[in-house]
């Protein structure tokens, strides 16, 4: 395993972070909590100390699962990051969003779910236009003083609600976004235009979600519907993965995949980890095989004209992951 500084933030996490939106019981492809403990412990026994969730993920059963296989680790060597906005409840109002009341009672709830005093990284999941951002800050903030989170993140948004929160911070002399969870992979790249750059200029940590494009970056784009979660993926259909010159990288990939004798999994995440702006894509998955690859991809060597050959074809594609 490789590690890294997380941003700025002086926390060394493992360059492959494991998602756990695939824990609970929200979809048919999901892991019950045994699989789902299995997994966790292949990843702790390759080195990976860095875990990703989030609040609505299956409605708290994935912080439940992720906080009860870790309970028989040292917690101190594990880095968990969680995540607030989504509804958590439809008949309470202040359930979801990013005011004050919504931050502290979710907050509380994925300490307990979690079985931490401390959140390591608390991740706001996407921004919240009811809400301003100066309230959403100040209450973080408070967390942080409190002693229950380490750490503040944020994920997708515009490059300018970004800048005008890091700028908020600064000069209300709050607590800064150390990270940025967004959207991006070989596939959809839009985020290289400004937010990247940003994050690269303001020493925020970047830890791209869906480094794998939801699976289709993993085998031929013909094939994309073979798997239970292609033919089930409800947000797959809203991504533009294979418009433009989609399809083309995807052969690109299949090509250099066989060409080094490895998966085209391993190849897409290469690509990613190549990436100097990148400190640990968020692999999500549910097989211990597919867990063990991605910590392999960290070996795999792609030269400057592989990595054009992979880029070459992209044409720019409709923003998506959030709004």
């Amino acid at each position: 395993m490789e590690y890294t500084t997380l941003g700025s933030t002086g926390m060394t996490v493992s360059r492959i972070c494991l998602g756990c939106m695939s824990f609970g019981t929200e979809r048919e492809w999901m892991l019950d909590p045994e699989e789902s403990k299995a997994l966790i412990d292949r990843a702790i026994d390759l080195g990976i100390n860095f875990f990703d969730t989030a609040n609505v993920y299956s409605t708290g059963e994935s912080e439940e699962i992720l906080g009860d296989a870790l309970a028989g680790y040292d917690r101190d060597s594990q880095v968990v990051a969680t995540k607030v906005f989504g509804e958590m409840d439809p008949g309470n109002p202040n359930a979801s969003g990013l005011s004050r009341k919504a931050i502290e009672q979710e907050l509380a709830a994925s300490r307990e779910r979690l079985g931490m005093d401390t959140i390591d990284l608390y991740q706001t999941h996407r921004w919240d236009y009811e809400t301003p951002i100066d309230e959403t800050l100040r209450a973080l903030d408070d967390a942080v003083r409190r002693g229950e989170v380490r750490y503040i993140g944020t994920s997708s948004m515009w490059a300018h609600q970004f800048a005008d929160a890091l700028q908020t911070s600064d000069a209300l002399d709050l607590e800064r976004f150390a990270t940025m969870q967004n959207h991006y992979n070989v596939l959809y790249r839009e985020e290289e235009r400004e937010m990247l750059p940003l994050c690269d200029k303001e020493d925020v940590g970047v830890i791209p979600w869906s480094p794998l494009a939801r699976g289709v970056a993993t085998r031929p784009h013909e094939e994309i519907e073979s798997t239970t979660r292609g033919r089930t993926d409800q947000y797959l259909e809203q991504m533009s993965y294979l418009q433009g010159g989609g399809e083309a990288i995807n052969e690109r990939i299949q090509e250099l995949a066989a060409d080094k004798g490895v998966s085209m999994a391993q190849i897409s995440l290469a690509w990613l980890l190549h990436k100097e702006w990148v400190d640990a894509p968020i692999v999500g998955t549910t097989s211990v095989e597919h867990l063990e690859d991605a910590v392999e991809a960290l070996e795999i060597d792609l030269s400057d004209s592989d990595m054009e050959y992979l880029e070459e074809p992209y044409e720019p594609l409709p923003v998506a992951g959030h709004q």
